[in-house]
């Protein structure tokens, strides 16, 4: 004898706690066609989530934390249903992502000298010492240079 079990399926409230995803970024994902549209419950018509779903939703959501932005997560994530003759364009997606990573990271390490040559800065203004401060003053207009020149591209 076999049994048939029946797909589990989720309300947008279990769907938001199992992902993390707020109900109204699920919302917002379907309606914006980052997710494909959503079954909706015979009677209620409520959003009904079953295991796809969910796969395809926490896919979004680690794209979302590397800062994809919504366009680029919709072509991935129509890419996605594609299959293998979509693998370059999902490489070179994520290949564009891994260098927009790279650039805030160098933005992110000349911040983090800026504040540190600043803390040196006003530490040498307690101390009194005239010169070091001049001098770590001439280095963060330095490096608040190379900070703008960084953010400008």
């Amino acid at each position: 004898m076999t049994t048939h079990v029946e797909p589990r399926s989720y309300t947008i409230r279990e769907t938001a706690a199992l992902t993390g995803l707020p109900a109204s970024t699920l919302r917002y994902y379907e309606q914006v066609g980052v997710i494909s549209p959503i079954s909706r419950g015979a009677s209620s018509g409520h959003r009904v989530y079953a295991e796809g779903d969910l796969d395809q939703l926490m896919s979004v959501s680690c794209l979302a934390a590397t800062g994809m932005g919504l366009d680029d997560m919709r072509h991935y994530m129509a890419n996605a249903r594609r299959g293998a003759e979509a693998a370059a364009e999902q490489r070179e997606l994520l290949e564009q992502q891994r260098r927009h990573l790279a650039t805030e990271a160098e933005r992110l390490v000349l911040r983090q000298r800026y504040v540190e040559l600043k803390i040196t800065y006003w530490q040498a203004v307690e101390d009194g010492d005239t010169a070091r401060s001049e001098d770590i003053s001439s280095q963060a207009r330095s490096l608040a240079e190379e900070l703008r020149a960084v953010t400008d591209h």
